[in-house]
């Protein structure tokens, strides 16, 4: 294997909602990623990977065809593609809790709408025309599908289709055009997908290195590191209190008989009641700091 096949190549998308987003997620997770000249390639000098920058639809069949080992998409386009694709050659490695949109059936905002039964004998406009007949079988809507590459929203204006089905973020956009969201399709956010294929020519340990790595940026998101004083007859409360603290480290105060500093990692979110309630039970210099980095 040549030393070009050991280093990693990494889908991302080329602009748009997950563009920067993908990268910052390596770079967090210590990619030192250079931005040269080339506009398709970035490349990582302090790690063997490199990044082809393409269109979010050509993602799902880079990373299953094996020309890249891992890629970062949005379920959406995942599941659209997945029919069209090698499905056994790629999967969803990590959900990354980022680009989160949703596909909604919108209606125009004069019509009567019940449930997904009104759809039935209806042309419904899309760009996602699988997702679209999965959710309308599992109804048992019998409905056209008008798919359609972009501009979604106009459809009903311009008498292409009746409704649509389009991803919706603000909604501004569907109230721009007379319209109004009624049903949930696909609840969507960015994953991390890997190539599965029997012939893969990228190193396992690489891959797992990464996505160790990927682990530990994921894990500190919510995570607050959290010390205080307390008597050490309310350990038991304050436990209890800390969100999803594990076993705290716990160690006599010197000096004060009956204190102790207790140190926790707590995996939810920190907020000014669990402070509080702290306080209440009797800590005190209570510090709650970010966590940078974690290796699980």
């Amino acid at each position: 294997m040549t030393d070009q096949e050991q280093r990693l190549r990494i889908a991302v998308q080329k602009k748009g909602q997950l563009a920067d987003k993908s990268l910052q997620l390596f770079e967090q997770a210590g990619l030192k990623i250079t931005r040269g000249a080339n506009d398709l390639l970035y490349r990582a000098e302090n790690f063997p990977a490199d990044f082809l920058r393409v269109r979010d639809d050509d993602i799902p069949q880079f990373v299953a065809s094996g020309a890249c080992a891992l890629g970062i998409v949005g379920e959406n386009v995942l599941e659209e593609d997945l029919p069209q694709l090698q499905a056994a050659a790629v999967e969803v490695a990590r959900p990354l809790g980022f680009g989160q949109c949703t596909l909604k059936i919108a209606v125009p905002n004069e019509m009567a709408y019940n449930n997904a039964q009104d759809l039935s004998g209806m042309s419904i406009a899309t760009s996602y025309p699988v997702l679209l007949k999965k959710y309308l079988d599992d109804k048992n809507v019998a409905a056209s599908v008008v798919e359609m590459s972009g501009a979604v929203e106009v459809a009903p204006r311009l008498n292409v289709a009746d409704v649509i089905c389009d991803l919706v973020s603000t909604g501004q956009t569907l109230a721009a055009n007379g319209l109004r969201a009624v049903d949930t399709v696909m609840n969507s956010e960015a994953v991390l997908i890997r190539h599965t294929g029997e012939k893969t020519l990228y190193p396992e340990d690489l891959i797992a290195r990464l996505l160790r790595r990927i682990d530990g940026v994921l894990a500190t998101r919510e995570t607050k590191y959290i010390m205080m004083n307390a008597p050490e007859a309310a350990l038991d409360e304050i436990i209890e209190i800390l969100p999803g603290a594990g076993s705290p480290t716990v160690t006599p105060l010197a000096g004060e008989p009956g204190q102790v500093a207790i140190h926790a990692v707590c995996q939810e979110s920190v907020f000014w009641e669990t402070l509080e309630r702290l306080k209440a039970a009797g800590s005190s210099a209570i510090l709650v700091l970010p966590i940078e980095k974690m290796m699980l």
